[in-house]
């Protein structure tokens, strides 16, 4: 990896590892005999997209259909879009549904109702269920709701039921695997009471997931037909102290200059702040952390015998607190690694990446006019 060129924060994929990531989640899905359906928001990149292809993934997950569209232009045919549908975003789906198997995310009567008098196009949708997040959709036992819609999206020759849509991203919220696992058998336990329910009328019926921390650990997906997981290509800081992945398995940091030194304080300043990381936390022996220190090397980085934080970030500037002996072997100039605490945020506000092959990777957000 050539650092030579790099003079400001800059986004380093280790492709290897990223690589190997998306291989490890394609044999677990083959394993479990699930659909996989990845979740493209975390790279939102048609040449890391590219890469999955390679492992015989056909279907993919978006989070906006702007995405959807640039993915599509990129020949993905099969796109389901997690979000609640925007119904003022009808000529965009119309596009979408003419050349694409779009499936859409529906959960509420006013949207069917919109959809089923402006759409020109058949979709495909899936009903948005929480199962104990408490962000978004119905929940599990509002059969009464969840009739409603069927019914009424039965009536329209534009609508496809392919099943029900689940996130768990209270699992973000755990203080250990354990708690991650029971977040995932009584999500299950829910969808499996709903499979129940509908399994009758509709047999080809979807039950999807997709938090990444219970597609990385959990080994029972009884029940279970899809998993859409986007963060294991990166994985992050989170995702490590949760125990989604190991260290080794983060395949993102951002590089950042030595700005400053302040040996009084024990703080390094680096040119990296809010509008490259995001202002995303942890917290960590009651401190806010925004990222953690790693050392570059010719093959990308490695950790330190001891962790240290980013503790501050502003706008542009990043506080580092280290010790002494950081502090004396780190001059200004040089270059830092931070691994970020959420690499979808990270690699959003970046815009593109430098794969440590040195090679330039598009972002959609570098792409937009």
């Amino acid at each position: 990896m050539n650092l030579e060129n790099i003079v400001s924060p800059t986004l380093i994929l280790n492709k290897k590892k990223c690589l190997s990531n998306i291989r490890l989640m394609s044999e677990k899905a083959k394993k479990h005999n699930l659909i996989f359906r990845p979740h493209f928001k975390t790279h939102q990149s048609r040449i890391i997209g590219r890469w999955i292809k390679k492992f015989g993934v056909n279907k993919i997950t978006v989070s906006s259909l702007q995405m959807a569209e640039y993915f599509s232009n990129d020949d993905w045919k099969d796109i389901t879009v997690a979000f609640p549908v925007n119904i003022r975003e009808i000529e965009t789906i119309n596009s979408l549904a003419e050349e694409t198997q779009l499936n859409l995310t529906l959960e509420n009567i006013e949207s069917v109702e919109f959809l089923s008098k402006e759409l020109k196009y058949e979709v495909g949708f899936f009903i948005k269920i929480d199962t104990g997040y408490g962000r978004t959709g119905i929940s599990f036992d509002i059969f009464l709701l969840i009739d409603k819609i069927l019914k009424l999206a039965s009536a329209s020759d534009k609508f496809v039921f392919k099943g029900f849509l689940s996130h768990s991203g209270n699992t973000y919220n755990t203080k250990n695997t354990n708690e991650i696992i029971d977040i995932h058998k009584d999500a299950i336990y829910k969808l499996s009471l709903l499979k129940k329910q509908y399994i009758d009328k509709y047999p080809e019926l979807i039950m999807s997931i997709g938090d990444t921390p219970s597609c990385s650990l959990a080994d029972d997906f009884s029940e279970i037909n899809e998993i859409r997981p986007g963060n294991f290509v990166f994985y992050d800081l989170t995702q490590n102290k949760l125990g989604s992945c190991n260290f080794d398995q983060i395949a993102t940091i951002v590089t950042c200059p030595v700005v400053a030194k302040h040996k009084n304080r024990k703080e390094i300043i680096i040119h990296g702040g809010g509008i490259h990381f995001s202002k995303e936390y942890l917290t960590i022996e009651d401190k806010k952390i925004f990222g953690q220190l790693v050392i570059l090397d010719e093959k990308g980085w490695k950790r330190l015998d001891d962790d240290f934080y980013l503790t501050k970030l502003s706008q542009e500037h990043g506080t580092l607190q280290v010790s002494d002996s950081i502090l004396n072997k780190i001059n200004i100039g040089d270059l830092v690694g931070i691994i970020p605490v959420h690499s979808c945020l990270t690699a959003n506000l970046m815009k593109e990446y430098l794969s440590t092959d040195d090679e330039i990777i598009d972002h959609l957000s570098g792409n937009l006019k």
